[in-house]
Order: structure tokens, then sequence, then C-alpha cells
């Protein structure tokens, strides 16, 4: 003999409804864990569970007086949630579909011009000849750049600031070989040694 098949939570949540739709009565959570597995068949450890979906849901009210909660439900108002919850799952059934049919025709939208044709690969071909032109007309650009006026220019202002600044700086080398010479009396090839100055150091032409 096969075993007999526990109640599903939506079944619990029809029994439990029942007992007060039945009784019409206000219950606390200890009279429930009676009455539900007596009269409903609910095991005492999902009743709980069950009575607390249901109040989550609406389905049942929930007031707390004094250290006690104290349960009840009426069908009027059952119903009216019923009708609410199923009210938003059209709805979000009606927009699941609303987007599902969005995405096909940005799909379809997207296929257009994506097919295989011969014209396609030609012009596949004839863009990918045309990068690769422009690659090589950018690398010649490169060759030439030096032959620009604007950059011959701006080469022939940096070199007028480079020597400028090359004219400072032997001036003070000048400088500190003559106060040398003066402090301790050495002669030039000495002085070169000793700080590391080319014999043939001089203003740049």
């Amino acid at each position: 003999m096969s075993k007999k098949k526990g109640l599903s939570l939506e079944e619990k949540r029809t029994r439990m409804m029942e007992i007060f739709f039945e009784s019409k009565d206000v219950f606390q959570l200890k009279d429930i864990e009676k009455i539900a597995p007596k009269t409903k068949g609910i095991t005492p450890m999902s009743v709980k569970e069950v009575l607390q979906s249901l109040v989550d849901d609406n389905m049942v009210d929930c007031e707390r007086v004094g250290t006690s909660n104290y349960y009840w439900a009426f069908p009027s108002k059952a119903l009216n949630a019923r009708k609410h919850k199923l009210d938003e799952l059209q709805k979000q059934i009606s927009e699941a579909k609303q987007r599902k049919v969005s995405l096909q025709k940005l799909v379809e939208k997207a296929k257009v011009g994506r097919q295989d044709t011969k014209e396609r690969s030609s012009l596949l071909k004839e863009l990918q000849a045309l990068r690769e032109e422009r690659t090589g007309q950018q690398a010649e650009l490169e060759k030439y750049r030096e032959c620009d006026p604007e950059v011959v220019e701006e080469m022939r202002k940096s070199n007028v600031v480079a020597k400028e600044a090359a004219s400072r700086w032997t001036d003070n080398v000048f400088a500190i070989k003559s106060w040398t010479k003066k402090k301790f009396a050495f002669d030039d090839s000495r002085i070169n040694k000793a700080f590391g100055i080319p014999e043939d150091f001089d203003y740049m032409d």
C-alpha cells in the first residue's frame, strides 16, 4: 500500500482559511495549533508557518493585545485580497508579455542587414580595404610630418630655447673656472680634470 501523500502548502492554506470561515471566531496561535491538526489534517509543525503566510498575504488579520496575538478572517476580506493578488499577477504577466514582444522586435531589427549575401560580403571586403588604405596613409603621413611647416617652426623655437639654456650653463662653468683659478691658482687643465670638463668646452655656434 502506497504512503499517503502530504498536503501541499496551498492545500494547507485553504484548509486553515476554512477554520476561520466556518467558525467566524477569533483565535490565538495555540488555538489554531490544536484545531488545525485535528479537524483539517495540517501537521502541527507547519501550522505557524502556514498562518504567517496568510497574514503576509492579507488573508488573515492579526492584532497584538497585551502579550498575545489574535487572528481572525472574514470571507469578504479574503475574497478581496485574492482578487487584488490575482490582479497583480495578471499585471505582471501582461508586462512580461510586452517586454517579450519588444525584445523580439529588437532582435529582428538587429538581424536586418546581417544576412550573409554576396553584396554584404563584397561591402565588407571593400570596407576592410579602405581601413588598410587609411592605416597606410597615416603611416606615410608620419614619415613626412617632419617637413610640415608647423612642425619645423616648433622645432626651430625649441632649438633656440635649448641654445639659450646651454649658453647660460656655459657662462656658469666659465665663472666657476675663473673663481677657482683666483682662489687656488689652478691652471685650466687641472680644473677641467677635477670637474670633468672637456678640453674643447666652449659656447655653441
